[in-house]
């Protein structure tokens, strides 16, 4: 089989390729060549663009595409705290606090405008100290681009309100879902929502959200075949499959990407027994030689023997599970398929090692440079960076025009289309920065994390930034130690107000109430037994109150993990 040659080819280069020790002169000279690239397509989407969504860089003007909100500005914005630009970061933060309105006569995708939009707003807000804005009291559980994404946020929740739970494909933003709406989306569009509602719910105490998010994916869940596989695309009211050709890519990817991802942002078990369950159908079915087909999900016979572009997130995905041999495998065969083009086809044939008819474009996607990414970190090869630089010059070579970078009509001949994604400035280039800054602070910075941890809360009660940052399915990082931060403060606050109002009752009138089960020495702290040792048939109590009124910091510096100043 032809595919089979351009493997063992590729397998051949890559072992070659890994001879080269790429060194920090070398890496760093990458980098100025990606903000570079960065520069060149963001100041023609500012100079000839704003404020449409998007450039089109052949004709050197703008379009809107996705819900007329300056789309590639919000998508970008974070890509600008993380090439070091500090000070575009705060001019374009308070340019959108100014100009963007959620309240207009627009259909916009759900999908879209939550991983986008919500995204964006939500990533740029939890970045905001380390590009030095003015910070309300309480950040990162308040400030004016996490307004910004909740009201966003709020303009989707009528998708949701559906008898199933799982939500519409579009929304008018001023007038809710329209009547005549179909009721038909993909499965990403119901199950892509996790880790930016779930973040909404915990900073903003609203658990709207992430309930709304959660009902959907138990809906969704529930609706996998006997053989443990979910379809293409699902009618949301009466819970049957429109298309039942089963896989991991287009329409179906982000689903599993933010069950992993979700678990392990918010240590969920459900979500990653959810996942689990689904990679066991997937690899007994879907699995051919470390490729990964479309086959019928009631039958798991194959129906679509091609690979997609999209479907090139997998081996990163899998290198946060720890899969790392099956990663490495599928990663060679995917990127044999970039050597023979100079970038991924959205559709290939797998049995004919070749482009799939009307699927030969490139727009410039991210998710191989996103695998290689993880896949560097997780491995320290520096074949992966070998692979990084051969993407960039790639892109550089048949993309470039004289106003940004236009996506690939046809990558037989590179025939250039005229249009440049919002998700080129906030995945591609930004993975690709990434994969060639290790001691990057979304990477937990250098060997003694060269201070990328963050105050945060009232009074700085907690550390941010200390847990790694988790990537939304359009790169845009999220920290769930802020979301612990908020949940775990007014949860605090909520037990404090719980034991003050239960001391101010009467002896006798609150239920709530134990009696001590040790008898408490004269003088002795509250809750302090008159002997560590316990009595026969005696429990030990807690002290009303302990641990859950501590500063975070403070707990932390308890334990060992955290110096405060004046330790």
């Amino acid at each position: 089989m032809r595919a089979h040659v351009c493997v063992t080819l590729f397998v051949f280069l890559l072992n070659d390729a890994a001879t080269h020790q790429f060194t920090e002169e070398e890496m760093s000279a990458i980098r100025q060549r990606i903000k570079s690239m960065f520069y060149h397509a963001y100041n023609s989407y500012l100079d000839n663009a704003f404020p449409y969504d998007e450039l089109r860089p052949l004709t050197c003007d703008g379009q809107d595409t996705w819900g007329s909100f300056s789309l590639t500005l919000i998508d970008a914005l974070d890509t600008l705290l993380v090439l070091g630009n500090r000070t575009e970061f705060k001019r374009v933060a308070l340019l959108l606090q100014n100009t963007v309105d959620f309240d207009i006569d627009v259909n916009a995708s759900v999908f879209e405008t939550n991983i986008r939009v919500v995204g964006g707003l939500l990533s740029s807000h939890m970045l905001a100290g380390r590009a030095g804005m003015e910070l309300e009291p309480g950040w990162p559980c308040s400030g004016p681009l996490l307004t910004m994404a909740e009201d966003a946020a709020r303009k989707l929740l009528p998708a949701f309100q559906t008898p199933t739970g799982m939500p519409y494909g579009t929304v008018n933003l001023l007038k809710g879902v329209s009547p005549t709406e179909t009721p038909v989306t993909c499965t990403a569009g119901v199950g892509t929502f996790i880790l930016e509602f779930a973040t909404l719910s915990r900073l903003t105490g609203d658990k709207t959200f992430e309930d709304v998010a959660r009902r959907a994916l138990r809906a969704l869940w529930k609706t996998r075949s006997d053989i443990g596989l979910v379809g293409n695309h699902i009618d949301i009211l009466s819970k049957k499959w429109v298309a039942q050709d089963a896989g991991i890519g287009a329409g179906v990817d982000s689903y599993f990407e933010y069950l992993v991802k979700g678990a392990i942002m918010l240590q969920d078990e459900e979500l990653l027994e959810m996942f689990h369950e689904y990679d066991r159908a997937i690899q007994n079915y879907t699995r051919f030689d470390d490729w990964y087909l479309w086959v019928q999900m009631h039958k798991g016979t194959v129906s679509m023997p091609v690979f997609q572009s999209l479907e090139a997130f997998w081996p990163g995905l899998q290198s946060l599970l720890g899969s790392l041999d099956s990663a490495v495998r599928s990663f060679q065969n995917y990127y044999s398929v970039w050597r023979q083009f100079g970038g991924l086809p959205e559709f290939y044939s797998i049995p004919q090692g070749y482009t799939v008819d009307k699927r030969e474009g490139y727009p410039l996607r991210p998710e191989l440079i996103e695998s290689a990414m993880y896949l560097f970190r997780a491995t320290g090869d520096h074949v992966y960076l070998q692979l990084g630089l051969d993407a960039l010059e790639s892109i550089e070579k048949i993309a470039k025009t004289p106003c940004g970078y236009a996506t690939v009509k046809d990558l037989r001949d590179h025939q250039l289309d005229n249009r440049m994604e919002s998700f080129f400035l906030a995945e591609t280039v930004k993975y690709l920065y990434l994969l060639f800054d290790p001691t990057h602070f979304l990477h937990g910075g250098g060997a003694e994390g060269d201070g990328t941890w963050e105050e945060g809360g009232d009074g700085g009660e907690c550390v941010l930034g200390a847990g790694g940052f988790i990537f939304n399915t359009e790169a845009h990082p999220l920290d769930p130690a802020a979301l612990y931060c908020c949940s775990r403060l007014a949860q605090d606050r909520q037990e404090l107000r719980d034991i003050l109002i239960s001391l101010s009752q009467p002896a006798g009138k609150s239920g709530s109430q134990s009696k001590p089960t040790t008898k408490q020495t004269e003088g002795s702290p509250p809750g302090q037994s008159e002997s560590i040792a316990l009595k026969a048939g005696e429990k030990k109590t807690n002290p009303l109150l302990s641990c859950p009124v501590q500063p975070f910091s403070t707990r932390l510096s308890i334990l060992g993990q955290v110096f405060t100043d004046n330790t």
